[in-house]
């Protein structure tokens, strides 16, 4: 065994002596509670999705409950904290409304490992952090897969294409399609078809024809939105008026609040116009134009700072939060929504 195969060795080893003590020290570790409910409805009677469909959007179509159906009853089970379990016990030993999760209880648990597991890249590249990885990955591409499929394939483009089979197998409340969808859908479904050519040991040079059409068609798409939402809105909210006047209740002015006001507004403005000069080449920057270009520098580099302050701070709240799960929900030493009675 290697030297690294050996230090995992004693780390595992500790690892789970300080588990198997945690589990016997107090209230234990780690468990998922459930209370169950039970739901009894009865069964609508049918109605025409068509009927509702073409109706004015002004009118409601309520289904009436039918005479002859039967009651349709089902169990919910919905996670309650320890704090409730234990209350139930006491008053009743023998009561089962309130139990113990395994499916959540070892989901739980693999939710700690995967943490763990991530966390042990901090040692050294190791098996269980490429396991994690490559679950995560696997996981998120299955899970985003299904959710194209579902919200897009199935509704948008086999709903235009076969709206029948769409209606009666998946989707009863389908709105059948317009002439002008179904031709736009047989287009889509046609430039698809094409893109996936590039698998094929010939003719990959026939993706390149939709992967334009979709370059082009999103260039032109975003250029209009950030002409709107970067370049008119931030022009028009630079254009301000560089001297402030701040009213309080009574009308007077406030003559604090007015001043700083004003330095905001001077120092966007200045800000603005001394970023633009940096990455102004057209004329040497000496002079006058020299000083702004270094006043826009400092403007940069504050902006810069404070986004990537930004960003680090949101990444530290991710593993404050990840801590937390696993000091809390996990290993139970801590409880700050007193959901244990700690």
């Amino acid at each position: 065994m290697t030297r690294q195969g050996k230090t995992w060795l004693v780390i595992g080893a500790v690892f789970v002596t300080l588990l198997v003590v945690r589990g016997m020290i107090g209230q234990g570790l780690g468990r998922v509670y459930v209370k169950r409910t039970d739901v009894t409805v009865n069964m609508p009677d049918a109605v025409d999705m068509n009927t509702a469909a073409a109706s004015s959007s002004t009118t409601t179509v309520a289904p009436t409950t039918s005479s002859n159906g039967k009651p349709l009853s089902w169990q919910e089970w919905k996670q309650v904290a320890p704090l409730a379990f234990a209350a139930a016990q006491k008053a009743n030993p023998a009561q089962t409304e309130i139990t113990l999760s395994w499916p959540r209880t070892i989901g739980l648990w693999l939710a700690a490992f995967f943490t763990l597991a991530i966390f042990s890249f901090l040692y050294a590249d190791n098996s269980f952090y490429k396991i994690a990885e490559s679950l995560v990955v696997g996981v998120s591409a299955a899970y985003w897969g299904v959710i194209g499929f579902w919200d897009t394939l199935v509704p948008k483009m086999f709903g235009a294409l076969t709206p029948g089979l769409v209606k009666s197998m998946v989707q009863p409340s389908l709105v059948s399609p317009e002439p002008l969808q179904q031709i736009s859908m047989a287009l889509a479904l046609i430039l698809s078809v094409m893109m996936l050519w590039r698998l094929l040991p010939r003719g990959g040079w026939i993706s390149a024809w939709p992967l334009a059409f979709i370059v082009g068609v999103t260039a032109g798409l975003k250029i209009v939105s950030h002409v709107e939402s970067d370049l008119m809105a931030q022009t028009a909210v630079t254009m301000k008026p560089l001297v402030v006047r701040v009213t309080d209740a009574s009308g007077a002015t406030n003559m604090w609040d007015s001043w700083w006001a004003s330095v905001a507004n001077v120092l966007l403005v200045v800000g603005v116009i001394c970023c633009l000069t940096y990455f102004f080449f057209s004329v040497q920057h000496k002079g006058v134009v020299g000083g702004a270009a270094r006043v826009g520098i400092w403007y940069l580099m504050i902006t810069f700072g404070a986004a990537f302050g930004f960003t680090v701070m949101g990444r530290i709240a991710l593993l404050a939060a990840r801590i937390e799960f696993l000091f809390d929900d996990w290993l139970w030493l801590i409880d700050p929504n007193h959901l244990r009675g700690l």
